[in-house]
This record gives C-alpha cells, structure tokens and sequence, in this order.
C-alpha cells in the first residue's frame, strides 16, 4: 500500500504508541476507513487533525513542524478562496488549473522562481 509523507509519519506515531488504526479514528472521531484514506492519500488530512494529533501524541513544537510539513506535502486537493481575488488574480488561478496538468517541470520552476520572488 503506498502511503502519503502524512501516512507514514502518523503510522510511526501510532506504531510508537502502539495504537492501531482503529485506536486513531477513536480520538479522531471519525472511521477508520477514512484514516485509511486520508494515510493513503485518497482525502486530504482535515484542518483540525494537525492539533488534534498534537494534543493527543504530546508532540513538540520540532515534531509538529515535520508532521505540518508532511500534511502539506501530502495534500491531494487545493483550495483558492476567490471571494476578494480581482479579476486578474480569478484569470491567473483559473488559466493555472486548466494548465496544471500539462506543466512540464521547466515552466513549474519558472513559476516557482517568480512566485518565490513576489514572497
């Protein structure tokens, strides 16, 4: 089974607590199945989880970086707020969801670097 950057941090945190599946989706308050989908990358991991994971493992603020890393690694769907974007940024996000599939790994950089450079 292959398993997202989240999966496998949080599967290393079960397994040092030695939890299993069922025992998350407890103090997650949800199934086990959507655990399994979200370790595996078939749902993104839900925003309350970062804390909720936290509180529950007494995490570090070191570990809660490289577990909010690894969420933001793991993430299968974004979502762009648009309710205040103008109408060149709605253009932009727009263009960009009808090109990403066809991206090519020299224009993502290209992307990258004038993205990065507006930060």
């Amino acid at each position: 089974m292959q398993y997202t950057k989240f999966g496998e941090e949080f599967r290393i945190l079960r397994i040092k607590h030695h939890e299993v599946l069922s025992d998350a989706a407890k103090f997650l308050s949800v199934s086990s199945s959507f655990v399994s989908a979200v370790e595996t990358g078939k749902k993104n991991v839900p925003d309350k989880w970062l804390d909720m994971i936290c509180c529950h493992y007494s995490l570090n603020e070191e570990q809660r970086k490289k577990l909010s890393q690894a969420i933001e690694e793991s993430k299968t769907t974004v979502k762009i707020d648009m309710v205040t974007a103008t109408e060149a940024q709605r253009n932009v996000a727009l263009q960009f969801q009808r090109s990403f599939d066809d991206l090519d790994e020299q224009t993502a950089a290209e992307i990258m670097k004038i993205l990065k450079r507006n930060n």
